[in-house]
């Protein structure tokens, strides 16, 4: 046969044809010499009078040009026409259904399988099962009978699975304990061929012509069958082959008296027409379940056709791979558009994030510190200038390359997420990404790492830049207090969200809102009122509390029946501080803004001549400067970097069928890819229905 219909074959537990023959008998009934028979080779264990068929057995027939057999799982091939091999195929069989057998058990439902290929073989798969027995003897397990039967009744109740029942000739029909289970199992003999062994054997105990002419007529077993057929499997000689034994088998019914007697038809005796017969059912069988199958996923492709009319008129049918394909092409592209922003927008995103990062450092861990530690105008700058090498060398490098990090992948989290003006697919389909671009985006930060030697090269251009105190024009100087004043009220901002979280809600809040104070946050506020009472007083409130201070101020509550501790007071002054901190650089920064000119000419009211000023211009140079080397970063490397390994991992998940089931996914690819099965499925059945047709 073509090797179209062995594909099929192999194919079959797709289409869920699940085509066998089933031969079941009696123990010694000979149900296994005659499976012998049928592959021409004495492939099986055997001994006399005990149980050898202790586990299902499958064989794989085929036509090939040597006679020889293969286990699965086992890599050796027997050639069946040596001794020497036969034995040792048995040996194997035995060893692998006696190490199948559980403890405290007898037989198993552990298939063994092997296939059989040979000069004039006939094209079948046939399972031999233990054969059924009368009585538990001693040394058997308890429900071996039970066992055995229940396991003939799971074989034979495949309606695609045709019954090979094997009678012994040579006892008594009313022995028989196959026929009855066979008559239940398929009560109109539709998928049944009855076989009657030893009928040689039958001839010479002078058994009734009219009882063996009865069971071949199918009226003496309450069962039915398609056909009848007497065979002779045997010579009373276990050494014999194949060969000898047909030989033997067509001599006796030459000879026959039952033959010649009309007993016997011609059409009914023989292995060799035996075989014949089941070969010819058993692909009938196929065909026409073949055909089944056809028409039904006919009917399955209709209704799917439908479904996607209906549903998703004028598109494409993708399945999930090329919708796969779509998807990543669209995304490289998406990346590829990286090259395409702009160097300013690239400065500005850096600029907007960097200010963002820093603006803490800036207030609370120069600017404040400084101001609160200065004794004058010089210890100040001195001050500023320590703290700022001090940050240029340590954090602020690295701080920068997360920036630059975190831009690049706001930037390309952006380009992958938006619709692109010119795709191929419509947003419906543009939506079937969603979870790859996510995916995508999601993997891609966990694994792009920002080039570690521009840690060095940023650190330097930072020291340089921030060392630079020079404002040279008006408008550079109009830029450092605006930047000053922007800094400053985010920072108020912050301050006061804080404070609202530590005192609680207000008159306002309580009445409008039916909000309510904590005990915690009552006493807060009561210190916090104190200490704006006491700040109020102070010309120059300083940075911490004295002793002598602090005990006014717990006194003066405790006279208003709140107690709080030392450590209480102190830390709200830390807030109410930074609160009148940063309304007084405010004012600062607005006092100076048109002093540019005369700071150096004649003294200002700030304190500081102004001087803080320059510190935030400094400040926002080094942003500049920053931004501008993270932006010829990205532009030169990092960008390209990202694309090559973006590319790198939608190639492995291409490679990933469980990860594009999980990304790729909706009602639309389901659809898709049943068509493309039953499509597949359809086109193979028509193709085994033509080879069958083909076949003679």
């Amino acid at each position: 046969m073509s090797d179209v219909t062995q594909a099929i074959i192999c194919d079959c537990t797709c289409t869920k044809l699940s085509m066998k023959v089933i031969v079941v008998g009696d123990q010694s009934s000979g149900k296994t010499s005659v499976l012998e028979m049928i592959a021409q080779a004495r492939i099986f264990p055997r001994g006399a009078g005990e149980m050898m068929t202790r586990a299902p057995v499958k064989v794989t027939m085929s036509e090939g040009p040597q006679h020889v057999a293969q286990i699965r799982g086992n890599s050796r091939v027997y050639d069946l026409t040596q001794d020497s091999e036969l034995q040792a195929l048995r040996n194997e069989i035995e060893i692998l259904m006696r190490n199948s057998v559980k403890s405290g058990q007898t037989v198993s439902s552990e298939i063994i399988s092997l296939t059989v290929r040979g000069p004039g073989l006939n094209r079948v798969v046939l399972v031999d099962l233990p054969g059924i027995i009368s009585t538990e003897t001693a040394g058997m397990a308890i429900h071996t009978k039970e066992s055995i039967v229940s396991m003939c009744r799971q074989h034979m109740n495949n309606p695609n699975a045709i019954i090979l029942c094997i009678q012994d000739g040579s006892v008594d029909a009313e022995r028989s304990n196959v026929t009855e289970l066979v008559g239940k199992m398929d009560p109109q003999g539709k998928r049944t061929i009855l076989v009657l062994t030893k009928v040689d054997l039958a001839e010479r105990n002078e058994i009734s012509p009219k009882r063996i002419r009865a069971i071949l007529d199918g009226k003496l077993f309450p069962m039915k069958a398609l056909g009848h057929f007497a065979v002779v499997t045997g010579t009373g000689r276990s050494n014999d082959s194949i060969e000898q034994i047909r030989n033997y088998e067509e001599r006796f019914f030459q000879s026959s008296t039952l033959f010649k007697s009309g007993v016997l038809q011609a059409s009914q005796m023989t292995t060799r027409s035996l075989s014949f017969a089941v070969s010819r059912l058993f692909w009938q069988m196929v065909k026409e379940s073949v055909q089944q199958q056809a028409q039904n996923f006919r009917a399955v492709k209709y209704n799917l056709e439908t479904e996607w009319k209906n549903t998703f008129p004028r598109q494409r049918e993708l399945d999930r791979d090329e919708l796969f394909e779509k998807g990543k092409e669209e995304i490289l592209d998406q990346v590829a558009s990286l090259s395409r922003v702009s160097p300013q927008e690239w400065e500005e995103l850096f600029a907007s994030l960097f200010t963002q990062s820093i603006s803490s450092d800036v207030v609370n861990g120069i600017y404040m510190p400084a101001v609160t530690q200065a004794t004058s105008q010089g210890h100040f700058k001195t001050q500023v200038d320590i703290k700022l090498r001090e940050w240029a060398e340590g954090h602020l490098p690295k701080l920068s390359l997360e920036v630059g990090w975190q831009g690049l992948m706001d930037e390309f989290e952006k380009i992958v997420k938006e619709h692109p003006a010119q795709s191929t697919l419509d947003k419906a389909s543009h939506c079937l990404f969603d979870s790859l671009r996510a995916e995508v985006v999601q993997e891609t930060k966990y694994r792009h790492v920002w080039e570690a030697g521009d840690r060095e090269k940023l650190r330097v251009i930072q020291v340089n830049t921030l060392e630079d105190q020079t404002v040279q024009e008006r408008w550079q100087w109009e830029s450092a207090v605006k930047y000053m004043k922007k800094v400053l009220e985010a920072e108020q901002k912050l301050a006061f969200e804080t404070a609202q979280g530590l005192i609680g809600p207000g008159s306002f809040e309580k009445w409008v809102y039916w909000k309510s104070q904590t005990s915690d946050q009552a006493r807060r506020a009561a210190t916090w009122e104190e200490l704006l009472r006491f700040a109020s007083t102070e010309e120059d409130c300083p940075a911490t509390l004295s002793h002598d201070e602090i005990t006014t101020v717990r006194k003066n509550l405790q006279g208003k029946k709140t107690a709080v501790t030392d450590e209480f007071i102190v830390e709200t002054w830390s807030h109410v501080y930074r609160q009148h901190f940063l309304a007084s650089a405010l004012r600062t920064a607005e006092e100076c803004r048109r002093a540019f000119y005369h700071r150096h000419l004649s003294p200002v009211s700030s304190k500081l001549n102004c001087d803080d000023v320059v510190l935030f211009w400094r400040t926002q140079r080094m942003i500049q400067a920053t931004s501008n080397a993270l932006r010829q970063q990205v532009m030169n490397s990092e960008a390209r970097r990202l694309e090559k390994e973006v590319k790198q991992l939608l190639e492995t998940m291409a490679l990933d069928r469980s990860k594009k089931r999980q990304l790729i996914n909706g009602r639309r690819v389901d659809l898709a890819e049943e068509l493309k099965r039953v499509r597949s499925i359809q086109d193979r059945l028509y193709a085994f229905i033509d080879a069958l047709a083909s076949e003679k």
